[in-house]
C-alpha cells in the first residue's frame, strides 16, 4: 500500500524508494533480530527509514545524509524519529552518538551507483569502524556480476549515469567484495530483490 506524501513542503518523493521499501523491509525482517541499534546511510527523502522504523519497532533508528534538503524530507516523513545526521561517508569522524554505539546494523541503499569509488570504500571502513563484532553492513542497489548477464534496463541506466558523471556507474561485485575485504569484512548472502537489484549483506571476517 502506498503512503501518503507529508502534509509539507519539505517532503521529497521518490517513486523508486516507494515501490522497493516493502521488499526491503522483508528482508530485513527476515535478517534481523527483535531488537538492535540501526543507522541508515544516504537515506534520501526519508520513505525507506519511516518504513523500517514502523516495520522494526525494536530498533533503534539513525537516518543520515549531507544534503539538507533530504535531511528536511525525512522530518517531514519520519516526524517521530531523532533529527537526521549530517553524515558524509568520506569524513573519517562520523561523529555518531555515543548512546547508539557499536551498531548492530548499517543500512546503505542505491548510493554506490551515484557516489565517486571513494565513497565505496569509506563505506566499508566506516562499518569496519562501528559495526558490532555481529554487526551487518546491508548494501542495496543495481550491480555488475561479472559471471552472469546484465539486465538492459541496468545497462542502460549504468549508460545514463556514466554520461551525467563519470566517476558514477554500477559497481561490479567482484571490486564491492574486494574493498568490503580490504575493511576486514566479507559477504555473507546476495539476495535479489525486484527490478534487477541486489542486497547485499556483509559481516566481519571469521
Amino acid at each position: 500500500m502506498s503512503s501518503t506524501l507529508p502534509d509539507s513542503p519539505s517532503a521529497l518523493h521518490s517513486p523508486a524508494a516507494e515501490r522497493n521499501k516493502q521488499p526491503l523491509l522483508e528482508a530485513l525482517q527476515a535478517l534481523l533480530p527483535p531488537n538492535g541499534r540501526a543507522l541508515e546511510i544516504a537515506s534520501g527523502s526519508g520513505q525507506h527509514i519511516a518504513h523500517f522504523a514502523a516495520g522494526l519497532p525494536g530498533w533503534h533508528w539513525l537516518a543520515s545524509d549531507p544534503s539538507p534538503e533530504a535531511r528536511a524530507s525525512i522530518a517531514a516523513w519520519w516526524p517521530q524519529g531523532p533529527a537526521a545526521l549530517a553524515l558524509d561517508v568520506q569524513n573519517s569522524d562520523w561523529d555518531l552518538p555515543a548512546e547508539h554505539l557499536p551498531l548492530d546494523l548499517i543500512h546503505c541503499a542505491n548510493m554506490l551507483h551515484i557516489s565517486p569509488w571513494s565513497s565505496s570504500a569509506a563505506l566499508f571502513q566506516g562499518a569496519s569502524r562501528h559495526l558490532a563484532e555481529t554487526g551487518l553492513l546491508t548494501v542495496y542497489g543495481p550491480f555488475v556480476v561479472p559471471s552472469e548477464p546484465t539486465a538492459p534496463s541496468n545497462l542502460a541506466f549504468d549508460a545514463d549515469l556514466r554520461s551525467r558523471n563519470p566517476a558514477w556507474g554500477l559497481r561490479s561485485l567482484d571490486e564491492v567484495q574486494a574493498c568490503a575485504h580490504d575493511a576486514g569484512l566479507q559477504l555473507r548472502q546476495r539476495l535479489k530483490l525486484p527490478a534487477n537489484n541486489l542486497l547485499l549483506v556483509f559481516a566481519r571476517q571469521a
